[in-house]
């Protein structure tokens, strides 16, 4: 069975430590999916269009790693792409709380697809979009924190 790993999120921008996830992961998966996910909830900066692109520049040499968008439930998506596995990347013990609390009722939904956890390199600890985000929104340099194929206008 092809080991196709489903990496959602909103990547509004990706961060560093978006790439050292994935990059990590890579020997884990014979496929990663980075789905950039429509969540209601959030006010994005980017269009997805722009999302989209940025991935499939960082990634244009890895040919395991694809880059798409949906809409609905993360596990409606998985079953939709065959993704038996889910990835998410935990900074610190609040993001493990939460997403311990969402991969169990993933597990509920759709039992065939497993929860991957990876924690983040020390480093990245501190990076997340939202921070990103209020940086860029009050002028602050972000050229730490996002890979170099992220352009901001």
């Amino acid at each position: 069975m092809k080991r196709i790993a489903l990496f959602p999120g909103t990547f509004d921008p990706i961060t560093v430590g978006h790439v050292n996830i994935i990059e990590r992961a890579l020997p884990l998966f014979d496929e990663i999916i980075v789905g950039i996910g429509h969540n209601i909830s959030k006010t994005t900066l980017y269009p997805v269009e722009q999302r989209l692109h940025w991935i499939e520049e960082i990634f244009k040499n890895e040919p395991k790693v694809k880059a798409s968008f949906y809409e609905g439930l993360t596990v409606t998506y998985c079953k939709a792409i065959s993704a038996n596995y889910i990835l998410r990347g935990i900074r610190n013990m609040a993001d493990f709380d939460y997403e311990k609390n969402i991969a169990q009722m993933n597990k509920l939904i759709y039992p065939e697809a497993e929860t991957v956890f990876l924690m983040c390199d020390p480093a990245f600890t501190p990076i997340s979009s939202s921070v990103v985000r209020d940086l860029i929104r009050n002028g602050g340099d972000v050229a730490g924190f996002i890979p170099a194929a992220v352009q901001l206008d």
